[in-house]
């Protein structure tokens, strides 16, 4: 088939007239769509640059929480955090929590999403049972347990047969704090297993009963490697949200530091010495070191699950 001279000039142009149309609409729809974003990046300014931006500022300074009188200290307060063997005793409190917490978490919530997905009888129930603590405020949650683990009086004590020091004895405190913890926030993590499940194709199954395989080896071959992902995503949200660790241990504790501080977290530190001891700068640089490990962890878990989808193709 020839090609004429005519039809050589008139495609050149319907192409060009296309690409200018295409570009006329991406930009009419990045200026309707921009309004619909703009009050969100708003907030997102007001809320979380800002308030990053003025504690940076903040931690290069000797403020209080007067916010007067305040001079450039440079470095000197990130001098100090580094030496400071209490923040350092905080953020290993904080990590020993999130030691304890992740995995028993991550175990629980695939356990009791697997029987929720399977069980026949009164499965709604089994849900909601397992999801409601999570929708508890955190100073709600605290103050049950807190009444649960009381000495003497707490039913936790009264149904085992002991009376162990729960809340004032540094040896079970912490573990008191875990195990509150593990019952008011495993119903997030067992709400994304069971919708992963549900997104597993049956006939999966179904081909591998066809092949022998027993319940364990689906569970095994099937289930785990389709949930990957997910428990990937699991255990990130778990560890961040595990070292940030403050409502329960403060109100289990009255407020406290715990017994020998051996619940006082990181963020706790931070607030007593930014509202107790009144160094908005120092307090300022303690929080900016936090953002930085917990920033580290969010990218490692990224970096990690690229590795390994690379690696799997």
């Amino acid at each position: 088939m020839t090609t004429t001279g005519a039809e050589t000039v008139i495609r050149p142009a319907r192409a060009k007239t296309a690409t200018a149309g295409a570009t006329v609409r991406r930009k009419q729809g990045f200026q309707h769509g921009g309004w619909f974003v703009a009050p969100f990046l708003a907030l997102f300014v007001l809320f979380i640059v800002w308030p990053l931006l003025r504690g940076v500022y903040l931690s290069f300074t000797d403020a209080n929480i007067s916010g007067e009188g305040a001079s450039f200290v440079g470095l000197d307060n990130y001098r100090e955090a580094l030496n400071d063997s209490a923040m350092w005793d905080a953020l290993g409190h904080s990590a020993y929590f999130t030691l304890l917490v992740v995995p028993c978490i991550t175990v629980m919530a695939f356990l009791l999403a697997m029987l929720a997905h399977h069980i026949e009888r009164g499965k709604w129930l089994w849900r909601l049972c397992f999801f409601v603590p999570f929708l508890l405020p955190s100073t709600v949650a605290a103050n049950m347990w807190q009444w649960l683990f009381t000495q003497g009086i707490g039913l936790f004590n009264h149904t085992l047969g002991i009376d162990t020091p729960w809340l004032t004895d540094k040896s079970y405190a912490m573990l008191a704090i875990v195990i509150q913890t593990l019952w008011w926030t495993v119903g997030f993590s067992f709400l994304l297993y069971l919708a992963a499940l549900q997104g597993i194709p049956g006939h999966l199954y179904e081909a591998a009963k066809l092949d022998g395989a027993n319940a364990w080896h689906r569970v095994v071959h099937i289930t785990l490697p389709m949930l990957r992902n997910i428990t990937g995503l699991v255990i990130a949200l778990q560890v961040l949200a595990s070292l940030q660790l403050f409502d329960q241990a403060v109100v289990m504790m009255d407020f406290s530091p715990g017994p020998e501080l051996s619940t006082r977290s990181f963020v706790q530190y931070t607030l007593e010495q930014g509202f107790t001891s009144y160094r908005v700068g120092y307090a300022s640089a303690m929080s900016i070191i936090f953002f930085v490990i917990i920033a580290a962890v969010a990218l490692a878990r990224m970096w990690l699950l690229r590795n390994r989808e690379e690696g799997g193709r």
